[in-house]
C-alpha cells in the first residue's frame, strides 16, 4: 500500500520546512517513514510512503508540513507526534468577511500588545497557536485544543480578553477538581 499527498505552503516558509542542510525535512522523513519532495518555487511538497506499512504516519507528515507551512517552528510542529496532539486551521475570514483590514484586527486581538493575549491564551489551554496570513493555527491534544479554538473564536467575535482568560481559568479548575474528587472517591487499601 502507497500513500501519496500534495500540499502546498508558502513559498516563505520552505526554507524553515528543509531547515538547516535539510535537517528538518530528514527529521521528519525519518520519524514519519515518507518521503518529502519539495518544490521550492512553488511550494508544493509530494509526501510519499516509505517502508513498513504498520510504521507510516503520512497522515501526522501532513499535519507537521502544514503547522510548519501555518507559522510554527520545526520544533512546535513535531510535537504533533506526541500525546495525541493534533492541528487545527482557524481561517479568520470565517469571522472577518474579505475585508483584509477586519482580518488584521482580529489578528492584532488574537496576539495582543506585544504577544500577550496569545501568550496567555497558549499558557491557559496548554496549547501552541500560530498566527499567519489570515488563519490562527493550534497544536494540542482534543480536550486543550477545544478550549483554545473556543477561545480564539470569543476573541474573533468581539469578546473581551478578560472574559476569555476568565473561561479558560474556570475550565482548569474545574477539570482539577474533578481529577482531586477522582482521587478522593477511589478506595486505597494498605
Amino acid at each position: 500500500m502507497s500513500f501519496e499527498k500534495l500540499l502546498c505552503i508558502p513559498n516563505d516558509r520552505i526554507a524553515v520546512l528543509i531547515g538547516k542542510s535539510g535537517i528538518v525535512k530528514s527529521d521528519i522523513e525519518i520519524a514519519c517513514y515518507v518521503s518529502l519532495d519539495v518544490d521550492g518555487d512553488t511550494g508544493e511538497v509530494l509526501i510519499k510512503s516509505q517502508g513498513n506499512v504498520e510504521q507510516i504516519q503520512p497522515f501526522k507528515a501532513m499535519e507537521i508540513v502544514t503547522a510548519i507551512g501555518r507559522g510554527f517552528s520545526p520544533e512546535a510542529a513535531m510535537t504533533l507526534l506526541k500525546d495525541d496532539n493534533t492541528l487545527h486551521v482557524i481561517d479568520l475570514r470565517e469571522f472577518a468577511g474579505k475585508s483584509n483590514a477586519n482580518v488584521e484586527r482580529i489578528k492584532g486581538r488574537i496576539i495582543g500588545e506585544g504577544g500577550r493575549a496569545r501568550r496567555n491564551m497558549e499558557n491557559l489551554s496548554s496549547t501552541r497557536i500560530s498566527v499567519y496570513g489570515k488563519t490562527v493555527s493550534i497544536i494540542g491534544n482534543a480536550a486543550k485544543l477545544r478550549l483554545a479554538v473556543d477561545a480564539i473564536s470569543s476573541i474573533s467575535s468581539g469578546s473581551m480578553h478578560g472574559a476569555v482568560y476568565a473561561k479558560l481559568e474556570a475550565a482548569n479548575r474545574k477539570k482539577k477538581q474533578a481529577k482531586m474528587q477522582l482521587w478522593e472517591d477511589q478506595n486505597v487499601f494498605y
